[in-house]
């Protein structure tokens, strides 16, 4: 057995992206829609921890510290790199930072004006390329970085990854009985141009693997 460091820290999770490396959060005002909520609601903003381990040694790395009224999102592994969601609600940014690992170094890759977004439901990292995306609760997909995308999608669509100019969505239904289906959209136009059947698992070294 080994004990492992993780700062009261219980639960990790894959990190999308890496077959190496875990993350865990302390979820101290919820995840990141429900601190936005609390914050709109006037109450102070507990920031939450984000804590990275590596597999199989068990080393821990906490790569930036968030300060008052800041709290992160869900991480992504891409190209080599960890990237790390944070949203500052005080100075209305969302921030996007790059961990290197192998040099140790954080770096700010981009600021987005929270005012840009309706809110930050569902607001996630996505490959690839990195991007930031959005589906609300109405059924709207966004990217908001590095390119603004947006159209409808169907109300049981999430949206996995990009292959160049077709973006892929998972969607089920109930006709009567359950099946799951792969949507195949073009992000300039939005329109369907593959369905197939099945759906999409996403591996820990990032693999897309298509289940049917």
């Amino acid at each position: 057995m080994k004990k492992i460091d993780t700062q009261g820290i219980t639960y990790i999770e894959t990190l999308e992206g890496s077959k190496d490396w875990y993350w865990g959060t302390d979820y101290t005002s919820g995840d990141l829609y429900e601190a936005e909520e609390l914050f709109k609601q006037g109450h102070p903003i507990n920031q939450n921890r984000l804590l990275f381990i590596h597999y199989p040694d068990g080393k821990t790395v906490q790569p930036v510290v968030a300060g008052k009224g800041q709290y992160f999102g869900r991480p992504i592994y891409y190209d080599n790199r960890i990237y790390i969601l944070m949203v500052d609600f005080p100075n209305g940014k969302i921030k996007i930072l790059q961990f290197n690992d192998a040099t140790e170094q954080t770096l700010a890759l981009v600021e987005i004006p929270l005012a840009t977004v309706e809110d930050c439901y569902n607001l996630l990292l996505k490959t690839s390329p990195l991007m930031l995306t959005r589906q609300s609760s109405d059924n709207k997909f966004q990217i908001l970085w590095p390119e603004k995308v947006e159209f409808n999608i169907e109300n049981t669509e999430s949206f996995y990854f990009r292959i160049g100019e077709k973006l892929y969505f998972s969607a089920w239904y109930e006709d009567p009985d359950y099946r799951e289906e792969i949507m195949v959209r073009n992000m300039d136009t939005s329109k369907i141009v593959d369905r197939v059947s099945g759906s999409i698992t996403v591996m820990p070294d990032g693999q897309m693997w298509i289940l049917g």
